[in-house]
């Protein structure tokens, strides 16, 4: 069965607006956050996602990776985060990311939080994906278009939007990282 978002019943359309530079900010504040809670058991919060690319359309949620040594840590991490009303997920059938989900109003706006080992292929592909952007303004316009398009064609439909922008993810990937 398809996972999809939903809200009161409803499937959330996939949006995609403007840059914002709020973003930056926002992902401040729940960098801080962060800090507070496991900060001692991480080396670094990285921004990543669109949202961390300056003049770059996209849905408005903020993407985290949270950067540990190694998967020694873990399960503290996972603990601690549980106090928080934090719930794990795993990799979700990604290497290198350790998926967990709020599951209570913090304040903040939507974010995706992921906890990776510094060595691990979801980090490395998410910071060389973002630092290529970052460089490239003609790659932005790109993925925009690509992304604008997708949104359109697939509005109710998360799945099928997110594997649409793999093919270019991969291109970029394919550059940056052999």
């Amino acid at each position: 069965m398809k996972k999809v978002d939903v809200i009161a019943n409803s499937v959330i359309p996939v949006e995609v607006v403007p840059y914002n530079p709020g973003w930056k900010k926002e992902f401040d504040k729940i960098k801080d956050r962060m800090l507070e809670m496991v900060g001692d058991l991480i080396l670094s919060v990285e921004h990543v996602g669109s949202t961390s690319v300056v003049g770059l359309s996209a849905k408005p949620i903020i993407d985290l990776d949270l950067v540990m040594d190694s998967y020694t840590v873990l399960p503290e991490i996972i603990e601690r985060f549980q106090q928080f009303g934090y719930v794990h997920h795993g990799n979700q059938g990604i290497e290198g990311r350790e998926v967990f989900e709020r599951t209570a109003d913090d304040g903040f706006m939507n974010y995706h939080l992921y906890v990776c080992p510094q060595d691990g292929k979801g980090y490395l592909e998410h910071i060389a994906f973002r630092d290529y952007l970052r460089t490239h303004p003609s790659a932005v316009e790109e993925y925009e278009q690509v992304k604008l398009s997708l949104a359109r064609q697939y509005r109710y439909d998360r799945e099928a939007y997110t594997e649409g922008k793999t093919e270019f993810v991969r291109s970029i990937l394919n550059k940056v990282m052999h």
